[in-house]
């Protein structure tokens, strides 16, 4: 394998992430072949003409047997299934990663479906994307300096935790490490709670009947606040319902804060109003460096 980290890669979803992950890899020169797999002929057919993927892939048992990772790059929603259909195939010592952007549920899926390969899955999750999606969207350059977070699992080796490491710090990465209900806990606070809202204010806007005279006054605050309002229904329904439980704690300590705003606007009380946005501002400030 020479300086190789892994001889053999295939991905299921070659589109932003997986895409992105093939591309970075090979720039490392940490790959030998890279096999992708996905719904659609054509755009595998993209990814292979875009040099992201080696060939595109047709028999799970020739493939994965030799592989030494197999990456679920999918949403969500298909990896319960990928995992079962390829559990009989994979060889004794590949590894299997995911990039989901919740972990409960994928460990789940795991411990249900690859029972005899679960000292094998290292659960992931790249904390990086892009407006645009699909194979032509990819780029080596994706996760430099962004933060994945790897959700190990007890029955992981330190082996397979340190391959899986090294390979996203040779994509740019910075690596850090979560149990799956942390992970979850974390990212319903500061990830899927901020799109609900930004969803939320949206739709609230659109039900009314001067919503185009709001919206034609809508600027840079509105703007920036709605941003990922313009991200996919389709996903963000997916990560709301697997982690409904950390977001249901998280939409019910926000309502108590619209609660004291509230609060302290019938009692015209403009000392808590400022106190509450001068932390506010304090910890934003704080946190933009980073």
């Amino acid at each position: 394998m020479g300086n190789q980290l892994f001889r053999k890669v295939v991905i299921f979803g070659v589109g932003l992430i997986g895409g992105s992950f093939a591309l970075a890899l090979q720039r490392k020169n940490a790959v030998g072949e890279i096999i992708g797999f996905g719904r659609s002929s054509q755009t595998l057919e993209q990814a292979r003409q875009l040099g992201i993927i080696t060939r595109s892939g047709s028999d799970f048992e020739a493939e994965l047997g030799d592989a030494d990772l197999v990456f679920l790059a999918t949403p969500v929603g298909q990896m319960a299934d990928i995992m079962a259909r390829i559990e009989s195939c994979l060889g004794p010592h590949t590894l299997v990663m995911d990039a989901g952007s919740t972990k409960g549920d994928v460990v789940e899926y795991a411990y249900r479906n690859l029972t005899a390969h679960i000292d094998r899955f290292v659960p992931a999750h790249p904390i990086a994307g892009g407006e645009q999606s699909g194979a032509v969207a990819a780029r080596a350059d994706l996760f430099h300096e962004k933060k994945v977070v790897l959700t190990p699992l007890p029955e992981n080796s330190a082996d397979a935790v340190a391959r899986i490491r090294l390979a996203w710090q040779l994509c740019g990465a910075r690596v850090s490490e979560l149990t799956p209900k942390q992970h979850d806990e974390v990212f319903a606070a500061v990830s899927h709670l901020p799109h609900v809202l930004s969803f939320a204010l949206v739709h609230n806007l659109a039900q009314r009947e001067n919503r185009d005279l709001l919206m034609s006054f809508a600027a840079s605050g509105f703007r920036d606040f709605t941003r990922i309002a313009a991200s996919s229904p389709e996903m963000w329904r997916d990560i709301c319902l697997a982690n409904r439980d950390a977001l249901l704690v998280e939409l019910h300590q926000y309502m108590q804060e619209l609660t004291a705003l509230n609060h302290a606007l019938l009692e015209m009380d403009g000392a808590r109003l400022e106190e509450i946005f001068r932390i506010a501002r304090s910890v934003r400030s704080n946190w933009m460096p980073q």
